[in-house]
């Protein structure tokens, strides 16, 4: 999740660029730059890595005197982590940052290098500056030449840009990402940014943008391109900023599950298929097999996307903990596709599980959050999540993106290997498009978890159940709960509770019933009836009624059982919070856990 800071001003416009930065170090960045503007040149610095380094880099140079400048942390979606690829991105008069992706870049970067335009990065953001200059040249009218840019763009594209053409102001454009501008508190002084904390202390008047607002910003005041905004008051504790209002970092990252998907498929979901730059489709050639490793939340990301690979791809997949896996002298062919899954990229034993794989000769492709990680720098091809930083330590942006991410690499397969009827792959395309819909936080659907929650704060165990995808999913859940309430639940399979779980029931034992509408319901009705006959409590969640439920938490009714697994998941994850508040526990800080587990 990449950061945005701007400044108009008399104060120090180094320091509050690079002091913004520093607040929004939080979200996740590989490389970060800034671009400073006077009358009479535009002085631009990069570095990769940490903050640090660029800072070094600036104290090193003689600067001037500086009213306006721009500046950006990345995380790399077009293009590898390079200076090069760093923003600000620069035309021949202009500079640019940019969030987002622009899903048109390869036929803008065509057209301009077709009037002369030269590029030096591999993003998908350099198209934006050039495209920019292309209409000044034209018009010689800068905010016409803005406005005639960001009606050419498409995708998600919020933006600042300055330019020696109109060296008094920023031109600003809110699609997708967050962007925020304020008014100072000195006078004549306008901020940007990407998120609250960094303008915490310097401003009191803010305007989060709406989608499809811009305008531009000068000393002389704010010109809106449209009347859909509104000032607001600036919260005054930057912890409260970080966290956007919310009571928890887990709380605020369930909520953006809805945008870091959307952000997870663009650029990748096609109209009729999947696309994804950053692999070959040779690298399935002579594949009969997959074999996935992961630990935790991934594994259970990896448990699901097994029954779309067999279902979909049409191709043998397993899935192994890595833990085990390491250890149990396996047997590796080279017509086996390894695919990894981690968060952070460093897990130590997912880590091994790779390199025994790169020795043995398989082809590999991790499915990751942070790119520049040891897994990322080890494995053939990286596929980025795009959830952007995680804070809190129990994964839930983290588990919705990678589940979207294999639910497409299986597709991709499945067209590359020409299993797939056209209708079917436009039905799952169809279906993935609503995915964000369906992670969506209902406020009445977090109000009947946060009241169902206390009904479950003692009893001696909880089972969640469920079948196909939908056990992976009790499984995921069952840890969410664990992990940060301390209270005892299992993941298992709805068919196996009469093989010797049913043993434990009686009132004391919460069942948590997930029972999709368009997957098995008969089946999984049985099972909970079971249940139910020897008094175990029973929370259904369901789009349809379920009259031996104790609880029932109703779902929307959908045409595809992955959205209901997903609108599954944000319940089981609120729930799971709500029960662990009440609890007064650390939802963010779990005891005995850490975040990135870099230990065997």
């Amino acid at each position: 999740m990449c950061g945005i800071v701007g400044y108009i001003g008399n104060q120090d416009t180094t320091n509050f660029l690079l002091d913004g930065l520093k607040e929004l170090e939080y979200r996740g960045y590989d490389s970060a730059g800034i671009a400073l503007l006077n009358d009479e040149k535009i002085d631009v610095f990069k570095a990769l890595g940490k903050l640090e380094n660029l800072k070094e880099k600036i104290s090193k140079s003689t600067l001037g005197e500086y009213h306006i400048g721009i500046g950006h942390t990345r995380w790399a979606t077009h293009g590898k982590p390079t200076e090069l690829n760093a923003h600000p991105h620069l035309g021949e008069y202009s500079y640019v940052v940019h969030n987002g992706i622009i899903e048109n870049y390869k036929e803008l970067k065509e057209e301009l290098i077709a009037d002369g335009h030269n590029f030096v990065s591999q993003t998908d953001t350099e198209v934006i500056v050039h495209l920019f200059e292309n209409y000044e040249n034209k018009l010689e009218n800068s905010t016409e030449a803005f406005k005639n840019t960001i009606q050419r763009l498409e995708g998600a594209f919020s933006i600042l840009l300055i330019s020696k053409a109109d060296p008094s102001k920023i031109f600003f454009f809110k699609h997708g990402s967050p962007l925020i501008i304020a008014r100072g508190k000195e006078e004549k002084e306008v901020l940007f940014s990407s998120s609250d904390a960094p303008l915490i202390g310097l401003a009191n008047d803010v305007v989060y943008l709406e989608d499809g607002v811009g305008g531009v910003a000068s000393t002389a005041g704010i010109e809106f391109f449209s009347d859909d905004y509104s000032w607001s008051t600036l919260p005054t504790s930057k912890q409260f900023a970080q966290k956007d209002g919310f009571r928890f970092f887990m709380e605020k990252e369930i909520y953006e599950q809805s945008d870091v998907v959307s952000d997870c498929m663009l650029g990748r979901l096609n109209d009729d298929e999947i696309l994804f730059d950053e692999i070959d489709a040779s690298v399935f050639d002579g594949i009969k097999e997959i074999k996935i490793c992961a630990c935790g939340t991934s594994y259970h990301a990896g448990l699901t996307s097994a029954y779309l690979f067999e279902r979909l791809s049409k191709i043998k997949c397993n899935v192994e903990i890595a833990s085990e896996f390491r250890y149990k002298e396996p047997l590796l062919t080279k017509d086996t596709l390894f695919i990894v899954i981690s968060q952070s990229g460093e897990t130590a034993d997912t880590l091994e599980a790779l390199k025994m794989a790169k020795k043995a000769g398989l082809k590999s492709i991790v499915v990751c959050n942070v790119d520049n990680s040891s897994m990322t720098r080890t494995a053939d091809y990286t596929i980025l999540t795009r959830a952007g930083i995680e804070k809190g330590v129990a994964s839930t942006k983290a588990f919705s993106t990678q589940a979207v991410v294999l639910w497409m690499l299986a597709l991709y397969i499945a067209k590359a290997k020409n299993v797939i009827d056209t209708n079917i792959l436009q039905n799952e395309i169809h279906a993935l498009r609503e995915v964000p819909s369906s992670l969506m936080v209902a406020d009445k659907m977090h109000e009947k978890a946060k009241r169902l929650s206390k009904r479950y704060l003692h009893g001696h165990g909880f089972f969640f159940i469920g079948r196909d995808v939908f056990f992976p999913l009790a499984l995921e859940g069952a840890l969410k709960l664990k992990e940060i309430s301390y209270l005892h639940a299992e993941g298992y399979p709805a068919g196996e509770m009469k093989h010797g779980p049913i043993a434990l029931a009686d009132p004391e034992l919460f069942t948590i019933a997930l029972m999709p509408e368009n997957l098995l319901y008969d089946k999984i009705k049985s099972n909970v009836e079971e249940l139910s006959a020897r008094d175990s409590t029973i929370c259904a969640i369901s789009p349809l009624d379920f009259e031996l439920a104790d609880d029932f938490i109703k779902t929307q009714k959908t045409d595809h059982y992955m959205l209901e697994f997903f609108e599954m998941l944000v319940v089981l994850q609120l729930l799971s919070m709500e029960i662990s508040i009440r609890l007064g526990n650390d939802v963010d800080m779990p005891r005995n856990l850490a975040k990135s587990v870099t230990v065997e």
